[in-house]
């Protein structure tokens, strides 16, 4: 359900941070071919993994994501992105972890990105259209690996809440544009720390849950 909320999410970012020049697209033609292959790979092993297990390696990708965002390491100065094989590799790796977790991946996208010396703003808008490929690929993996299951919800598409998913998709359509702004007001810095800290509440809630 988490997934499939960003197929919505990421078109409102999207079309916020486009009016305001932040898109790359030729990365995001780039990018889309490996993200579809590893968004349907992840998804599909998420389906056949026990739920502790499934959690553990969440909240572990969760806490590393939090530490880079706080580490800020620096690229080199000539470090460009890499040829066809390097971005369907790169698609594929984020697109299968995003699907994997259930999340859109904007935070390895951006950091991939900003690795490869492409400008903070940019990759944040750019991260926002990655996340609408991730976001198909990983809803029909998790709809296709719970169609067969029972003892599901009402309501539900494969493993896709559907009340629970129009729910957080009319909230969050309408405040991703404001997330865009913020993007392109606030200080880079605190962006990155507020983010930071929110990952690591997540990620210990998460591992708590596990006892």
């Amino acid at each position: 359900t988490s997934m499939a909320t960003i197929l919505f999410t990421s078109v409102s970012s999207v079309r916020a941070h486009a009016v305001r020049g932040a898109l790359r697209w030729d990365i995001v033609r780039a990018m889309v071919p490996g993200v579809m292959v590893g968004g349907l790979v992840g998804s599909t092993v998420a389906g056949l993994i026990p739920v502790k297990w499934f959690a553990a390696i969440f909240a572990l990708v969760i806490y590393a994501a939090a530490v880079n965002i706080l580490i800020e390491r620096r690229p080199k100065g000539a470090r460009p992105l890499p040829g066809w094989t390097g971005m369907f590799a790169a698609g594929f790796a984020i697109s299968a972890v995003s699907a994997f977790a259930a999340i859109g991946g904007a935070f390895m996208t951006i950091t991939f990105l900003v690795y490869c010396n492409v400008q903070l703003l940019q990759a944040i808008g750019t991260a926002a259209a990655v996340g609408f490929p991730i976001a198909i690929a990983g809803s029909i993996g998790f709809i296709a690996a719970g169609l067969s299951q029972t003892g599901l919800p009402q309501y539900s598409l494969g493993h896709v809440y559907l009340p629970a998913l129009l729910g957080v998709t009319a909230a969050s359509v309408l405040t991703a544009p404001l997330g865009a702004a913020a993007a392109h007001r606030m200080p880079t810095r605190w962006l990155r720390r507020t983010f930071a800290v929110l990952l690591f509440v997540l990620a210990t809630k998460m591992a708590v849950g596990l006892r």
